[in-house]
């Protein structure tokens, strides 16, 4: 009988010798076994119906150890937090990119020193007065020649100056705006930096050098005034100049004539003129010259007739024909009050009137 590692019935014919001294050198140790992928099931387990006599065991993941883990999640960390710092933070570029800077504004009221001349026929006006060469429109503002500066290229600043003009077009030109209320036309032409204080200059206008509404455009109160001829004469200059390497300032004195007659009134009813004098200083970096929008930095406007005594921030309340000026000026000035408003009033020179 053989031995507990021969064949049932022995050694077949032929078969070498030492086959048994062969395999003795293969040990299936515990850790062997554990491993294997297929797994006999006990006698008890095989007696349950439709048990196969042998299962396929889990596959074993071999884990990572802790310290690469930790290593793993410390590298994604610090790349999470990299992306984050870029989103957050400006480029060095924006940084060093000034902000807009509020806009400081003068309106002076100019009072005539007797009764408003007048016309029913607005050319007659026009011919009879200092505005009777100047163009209708934006004709009147031609662009000046222009070439590169050391920074900025001819298109920059050919860019600056018909922005510049468009701005003056829109708050200075347009009826919706001149009498309609309207504001959207002027405030989109803004730097964003600019609009809380545009926006504040509406809402609550007032005479502190800041937030007068019509330091930013001209409109006339509608309950007095409208328009008697869309053909507004106008006369005015631009001219860019570098400021530094990264701002162009550009700078225009528009001066602009409306023929006003009261509200609702006829066609034949009496016509004044009304005269706004406008010196305005824009500036523009880069980012402004792209987007087409302008930082207006600088404003001081001069307009007549009207009353010293009337409130010109919110609209300007204008003097028509045959009307004279209230009596009365601007309160008195505290010199020991440096941060209030300085109150100013002018008089409208007769010659700056039509002569009829």
């Amino acid at each position: 009988m053989g031995g507990p590692g021969d064949p049932p019935e022995g050694t077949p014919e032929g078969a070498p010798g030492g086959a048994e001294d062969e395999y003795r050198s293969v040990v299936f140790d515990e850790s062997f076994v554990r491993a294997a992928r297929l797994q006999e099931y006990s006698a008890r387990e095989r007696m349950t119906d439709h048990t196969p006599a042998v299962r396929r065991r889990p596959h074993l993941h071999r884990g990572l150890s802790r310290q690469a883990l930790a290593l793993v999640l410390l590298i994604a960390l610090a790349f999470a937090t990299a992306v984050y710092m870029s989103v957050r933070s400006p480029s060095r570029s924006t940084q060093l990119q000034p902000s807009a800077v509020p806009l400081r504004m003068t309106v002076v009221p100019l009072a005539p020193r007797g009764k408003v001349p007048g016309s029913t026929d607005p050319q007659y006006l026009y011919t009879h007065s200092p505005a009777a060469h100047y163009a209708v429109g934006a004709e009147g503002i031609p662009l000046p020649a222009h070439r590169r500066t050391a920074h900025f290229s001819d298109g920059q600043v050919a860019t600056a100056l018909l922005t510049a003009r468009d701005y003056i077009v829109a708050s200075s030109l347009d009826p919706a705006v001149l009498t309609g209320g309207e504001t959207n036309t002027v405030r989109t032409l803004l730097a964003p930096d600019q609009l809380n204080q545009f926006d504040q200059s509406f809402e609550h206008p007032a005479a502190d050098g800041q937030h007068a509404a019509t330091g930013w455009l001209v409109r006339f109160d509608p309950a007095l005034a409208e328009l008697a001829d869309p053909a507004i004469r106008v006369q005015g200059s631009l001219q860019a100049v570098e400021a530094d390497s990264a701002t162009l300032e550009v700078t225009a004195d528009p001066t602009l004539v409306y023929a006003l007659k009261p509200a609702g009134s006829a066609a034949k009813a009496p016509v004044s003129l009304f005269t706004v004098r406008r010196e305005l200083q824009f500036r523009f970096d880069h980012d402004d010259l792209r987007l087409r929008q302008v930082q207006l930095v600088a404003s001081s406007v001069q307009a007549g007739p009207l009353s010293c005594t009337d409130d010109s921030a919110g609209r300007f309340h204008p003097l028509l024909a045959g009307q004279r000026a209230k009596p009365g000026g601007p309160s008195g000035t505290d010199p020991y009050a440096p941060d209030g408003p300085t109150p100013v009033c002018g008089t409208l020179a007769p010659a700056a009137q039509p002569k009829v």
